[in-house]
């Protein structure tokens, strides 16, 4: 993610899109009657759904998906806090709480607006929690009066990798704002967050509201008191807060007389009117943008006017949505070949649904005419309908037809190499994600690379969920019962590739490298090993025992490998424990995603070792430096729990291990049977089956790693 959106970086387009037009005639924009209706209901499910994998922290036990788990778990450890939880900004792992708390905002505004839509639906609790999940975040962020810690995170460090969060090892810096180096933006942005949010919870969790509203009224008055920014640094140049921090001392304000009810907060948001922005040279109140996390006057006029019904707010915001659907004054905002409000290049959907979402919201009120009611109505549906799918394409991940497949995200990408080009698809669908969008010609290209277009991001979604709650409101739609982004994995996650190094009548050398590729979820294997099976017929029939073997290691990435353990002395069945516990080893990148080991297997000098009857034999590179290939015959353990591969038996054959009883299933039965046999060894059990750490031993360590092995089916 890079900067996606600044009014520096944006003045030639705001001129090409902004300026007099002479000629411009008014232009209703009508929603096509005979137009598709999209499964409204589905898109707003989605929608919420995708705050899920943009979390950050100790995840719930009850959460949706199979592939995202714990992580940035030792966020505000660098400053002695718990700083964990929150979300994600976008495509990246920066938690920027300017956009964040703008966010969390924006959901509650919906649900405060549209509550019935949230609980006709059955997405009430997923909403609540999302909107829970973000300001328990900003709660932990304010720890004492006047001090509020803004971001996690470095912003270069962090998008100079391209890997799933729950494996990240850069440095996650905490940066803050205190009363001698200020952030009203930001501490004012989250002050409305806190004061929406105990206002939405009101009825249901009082305490929970209360606490809120505690640390909203803080976060107001040092925002209010020190009117600067001039600590707020970090976000540069991510998030610069361009517009100021006048409009969200008024957003914050509002926010706070609605869940109190004290009119001086509403004598405070009518204060800083006089500060905002105006267009050039004019002495009028800025129209031409949108609302969005960098400006929030558009929403705050919109509330000020339901709250006072005062000309002034009422023609305010009714210039700015004329400007986004029939013009005004002769300007008016670009439109796409194709139907979509188009006003820049970074996140063109987002401020095209947002600026959706207050249309509908100022639809509604009693105080807006019917016939900007129908217009307002109109450009709600024509915006919506347009990123559902109208124009032949979704931009909705997982909804529609053609939805995008590659968006710009290192979490639903999965790569373990740090490339957006591995594995050249992504590994997992980011449902419910509102992608950047078009360019001005309706152009789009679903690449992983496109940041510009193809990225997802908090406060794009923010806006897009409120204008679908409007649009299930409006014309219904079915969720999906019991929807879960449970997956099936598209590759081993771990494994083992080998090959012989060198050999010679009485050795044999082995190339190996253990990967971790995991992606359901990932993780850092710091206790993955393997194991290496022969058979020492050979060795016993020239009258040696396992003992004359002697192991060696040439090349060795952090692994303790063993002598030879016996698996199943009968049959002469052995084998070397590669054990890489302490070696960190996941899905990181070129030095971090495998490691190698080269280990040599002796025997005596007179001995005729013959390797074609190993069992781990079968299936490597038998051709002297070679390139190692992988094999199901060398399995691979986690913390001692078979996670790949097969192992030999007495028939060399696969044995499953697990399969106490021996009926072809590992499940509850077998920890039954290997309980009882534990208490009473003259039970019948498969031996074979029930040793799972591999020690030659069975007992409680092997019923301990059954028993994990069951509940992580």
């Amino acid at each position: 993610m890079l900067k996606r959106k600044g009014y520096i970086s944006s003045i030639i387009s705001i001129i090409l899109l902004t300026g007099f037009i002479g000629t411009l005639c008014p232009i209703k924009v009508k929603a096509d009657e005979s137009s598709i209706k999209y499964n409204y209901g589905e898109a707003l499910q989605k929608s919420i759904m995708f705050y899920d994998f943009q979390r950050s922290g100790k995840l719930p036990n009850d959460k949706r998906d199979n592939w995202r788990s714990d992580s940035g778990m030792d966020d505000g450890k660098d400053v002695g806090l718990d700083l964990t939880g929150g979300w994600y900004d976008a495509g990246d792992h920066v938690k920027f709480n300017l956009p964040m708390s703008y966010t969390s905002t924006m959901l509650a505004w919906s649900l405060y607006e549209d509550k019935e839509a949230y609980e006709k639906s059955e997405q009430l609790k997923y909403i609540k929690d999302e909107i829970k999940w973000a300001n328990d975040y900003f709660i932990k962020c304010n720890p004492e009066k006047d001090v509020y810690y803004y971001q996690v995170g470095d912003g270069g460090q962090d998008h100079s990798w391209w890997g799933p969060p729950e494996v990240m090892q850069m440095k996650r810096p905490s940066y803050k704002v205190d009363i001698n180096n200020p952030g009203s933006t930001v501490t004012a942005e989250t002050a409305a967050s806190l004061a929406s949010a105990a206002l939405v919870f009101k009825d249901s969790d009082s305490e929970y509201s209360q606490k809120c509203l505690k640390h909203a009224k803080e976060l107001f008055e040092f925002a209010d008191e020190t009117r600067s920014d001039s600590g707020y640094k970090a976000a540069s140049p991510y998030y610069t807060s361009n517009s100021g921090f006048w409009d969200e001392l008024s957003w914050a304000a509002t926010w706070l007389y609605m869940a109190t009810g004290d009119s001086a907060y509403l004598d405070k948001a009518e204060s800083y009117v006089p500060h905002w922005s105006v267009e050039q040279q004019t002495s009028t109140i800025s129209y031409t943008w949108g609302h969005c996390w960098d400006d929030v006057h558009y929403g705050a006029e919109l509330l000020l006017a339901k709250i006072t019904n005062k000309e002034t707010y009422k023609e305010s915001i009714e210039r700015n949505l004329d400007f986004w659907t029939t013009g005004y004054n002769g300007r008016r905002v670009t439109y796409t070949p194709k139907g979509l409000a188009w006003l820049s290049d970074w996140g063109s959907l987002r401020y095209a649904t947002t600026t959706a979402f207050l249309a509908g919201v100022y639809a509604d009120w009693s105080g807006c005419s019917k016939e900007k009611a129908s217009t307002y109505n109109n450009f709600l549906e024509s915006q919506v309908n347009y990123a559902l799918g109208s124009t032949g394409r979704s931009f909705v991940v997982g909804f529609g037809e053609n939805s995008p497949k590659n968006p710009h995200h290192r979490g639903a990408q999965g790569s373990w190499l740090d490339d957006k080009k591995v594995p050249g698809y992504n590994r997992h669908v980011l449902y419910g994600a509102l992608v950047g969008g078009p360019s001005s010609n309706d152009s789009y290209t679903d690449d992983v690379e496109n940041f510009r277009c193809n990225e997802p991001a908090c406060d794009y979604n923010a806006g897009f969920v409120g204008a679908l709650a409007k649009m299930y409101e409006k014309h219904g739609g079915e969720p999906i019962k019991d929807f879960k982004a449970i997956e099936q994995k598209t590759n081993d996650e771990f494994y083992a590739e080998a090959g012989v190094n060198a050999s010679g009548p009485n050795f044999m050398e082995i190339k190996a490298l253990l990967y971790n590729k995991s992606g359901w979820p990932a993780k850092v294997g710091d206790k993955l090993s393997f194991k290496y099976f022969i058979d020492i017929s050979e060795i016993i029939k020239a009258g040696y025992t396992s003992k004359d073997i002697t192991i060696s290691t040439n090349y060795n990435q952090g692994a303790k490998v063993s002598n030879l353990i016996p698996w199943n002395e009968a049959q002469n069945i052995y084998y070397v424990n590669v054990d890489f516990s302490g070696t960190k080893i996941y899905p990181g990148g070129q030095p971090n995603y495998r490691k190698e080991v080269q280990f040599r297997m002796s025997a005596p000098e007179k001995c005729s070792w013959d390797n074609s009857n190993d069992f781990s034999y079968k299936g490597i590179s038998t051709v002297p430096g070679g390139t190692p290939l992988q094999t199901s015959n060398i399995p691979v353990y986690d913390d001692n729990v078979l996670v790949y591969g097969n192992t030999p038996d007495k028939g060399d054959k696969p044995a499953i291990i697990g399969d106490v009883n021996n009926d072809g299933e590992v499940n509850i039965l077998d920890y039954i049977a290997l309980q009882k046999y534990i208490m009473n060894p003259s039970a019948s059990i498969e031996l074979k089956n029930s040793d799972l750490n591999g020690d030659g031993r069975v007992n409680t360590s092997d019923l301990f790693i059954l028993r994990r092995t069951i509940i992580e089916q």
